[in-house]
């Protein structure tokens, strides 16, 4: 579902990645791990299409990039640090412009299951530029999920979110997962990352330094496996 050979990205004369090969087969759920800086979000805006290799061949469901962003787009749901919202709108005209984009039929009803997933049915009619961060990361999350993409990306979607807001995306994630959907992740929560994914990559200096499934990580835990990768 996704491949990627000999990625390279500059900004200038700095190297963020490196060479980066990456592979991930239809249904993992990976979780992609690494110290601040080893270039994670960059890796993410690159398979989102917000952002062009320097060097190196990216594939994402069938589909290459960059020549090929509009095709991936429409199969991918994002979630990043920047919720992708529009202010002046309330959180259902959000959705409703999102699911046009996408084309999706019965739309009235998939926002209602979407808001309500996401816990937002209460504020469907209020406008986003008054929720709060965790609000507005909920709303993103249902924006992320709306049309049922064959492949997800997280950029520590966890940040901004309480409890009850975690717990909550736990349960999208688990969904997603069940669905046979593919998913990258990138989190600082060692402990929910081990919960959920299927894979562990070890982002650091500007490629993947190890890789292990959670069959692998049966006689350890992924704390120790995180730490031995880094110093090795």
């Amino acid at each position: 579902m996704i491949e990627v050979k000999k990625l390279v990205k500059r900004f200038g004369l700095k190297v963020i990645l490196r060479g980066l090969d990456f592979h991930v087969e239809p249904g993992e759920f990976v979780a992609l791990l690494g110290p601040n800086g080893a270039g994670k979000t960059t890796f993410l805006r690159i398979l989102s299409s917000l952002s062009r290799p320097s060097m190196g061949e990216v594939q994402v469901a069938g589909y290459k990039l960059p020549h090929e962003a509009a095709q991936v787009r429409a199969r991918l749901g994002v979630v990043s640090h920047l919720p992708l919202l529009y202010p002046d709108l309330t959180a259902e005209e959000n959705l409703r412009f999102y699911a046009r984009m996408y084309g999706i039929e019965d739309q009235e009803q998939r926002l209602t299951e979407v808001l309500e997933m996401v816990g937002l049915e209460h504020r469907r009619k209020d406008l986003v530029g008054a929720f709060s961060r965790g609000m507005q990361q909920r709303l993103a999350i249902g924006r992320a999920v709306l049309h049922d993409p064959e492949v997800m990306l997280f950029d520590e979607p966890y940040t901004g979110l309480d409890q009850d807001a975690s717990e909550m995306l736990d349960e999208v994630l688990r969904s997603v997962a069940a669905k046979g959907r593919t998913v990258v992740m990138t989190s600082h929560d060692l402990a929910r990352a081990e919960d959920l994914a299927t894979r562990f990559d070890i982002l650091s200096r500007g490629v993947i330094a190890t890789s292990a499934t959670r069959d692998d990580l049966k006689t350890t835990n992924l704390l120790a496996f995180y730490k031995q990768s880094l110093e090795s």
